[in-house]
């Protein structure tokens, strides 16, 4: 079920002139229930997520959160996705159900802890490490990018941004090749959804994850960081500042890690290898 991106607003415009009625466009907020089918002879059925996403590329969402938590290994473990019919009405297209092949073994005691859904969620940052890790392997990619290329992706990112452009109010993950090529592009409320439908596309695709670099629209948290560890993307950049504990996970993981990339200027916080700056022509 196709739901709209976007939904009309009536608002008053308050400036140093007279204020004035308007029409604006809003970025659509509604939740996503993620259920799980499994099982091999007596297929079962369990919820395990819910996220307020915006509408669109939900099943790439749902295929990339479930890989980035480690739940499913590829794309393979996921046999098919449909909208749930038996909702409430107010619940249609906001339900999807997942099945997964019988291979897959689930740790429900894992889905209970949810993983880290937010900054304030009081897990520890050593723990939270070690849990990534330990479903990961560490970051291996000889991709080098050319400093002017990462200068360059920010506006290619916000030219392609037509919901954003409307609206103002969705962020962005963008998958460029080493030249600087937009290769893919998603757009969500949540910036750690943005990059799970980004990450969906790609391991639904032939596209090698490092070989390319990621930028995100937003600031680059521990969250967003553990979900490109588990996709083997071995840069990352960030428009806005990352935290002491994206910081710490992408060091230890051998992840290059960008931020402030905006106005021909980023800073390198880990990984320079992978970065040809002009010191480097000397």
């Amino acid at each position: 079920m196709l739901k709209s991106s976007v939904s009309a607003s009536q608002i008053i415009k308050v400036s140093d002139k007279e204020p004035v009625k308007s029409n604006d466009l809003l970025a659509v907020e509604e939740p996503l229930e993620i259920r799980l089918g499994y099982g091999d002879q007596l297929r079962k059925e369990k919820p395990v997520s819910v996220t307020m996403r915006t509408p669109g590329q939900d099943f790439e969402l749902v295929r990339g959160f479930l890989f980035t938590e480690g739940i499913i290994n590829s794309s393979s473990d996921v046999l098919s996705m449909r909208y749930c019919e038996a909702t409430k009405p107010e619940e249609k297209g906001n339900v999807v159900r997942a099945e997964l092949s019988p291979r897959v073994d689930i740790d429900f005691h894992k889905l209970e802890r949810h993983f880290y859904t937010s900054s304030s969620c009081g897990v520890c940052g050593k723990s939270s490490i070690d849990a990534v890790q330990s479903k990961c392997s560490m970051i291996s990619s000889n991709l080098k990018v050319d400093e002017s290329v990462i200068h360059k992706a920010p506006n290619i990112l916000r030219e392609a941004q037509r919901i954003f452009e409307h609206t103002g109010g969705l962020h962005a993950a963008a998958l460029f090749s080493d030249r600087g090529e937009l290769v893919l592009m998603s757009e969500d409320v949540g910036r750690h959804n943005a990059l799970d439908k980004l990450i969906g596309n790609i391991i639904s695709s032939d596209i090698q994850s490092n070989d390319h670099f990621v930028l995100v629209s937003g600031r680059a948290s521990f969250e967003l960081i553990q979900k490109a560890v588990m996709a083997g993307i071995p840069i990352l950049a960030a428009v806005g500042a990352p935290s002491s504990l994206a910081v710490q996970l992408a060091k230890e993981s051998k992840m290059t890690l960008l931020g402030f990339v905006r106005n021909d200027n980023f800073n390198i916080y880990c990984g320079d290898q992978r970065i040809i700056t002009k010191s480097n022509y000397s």
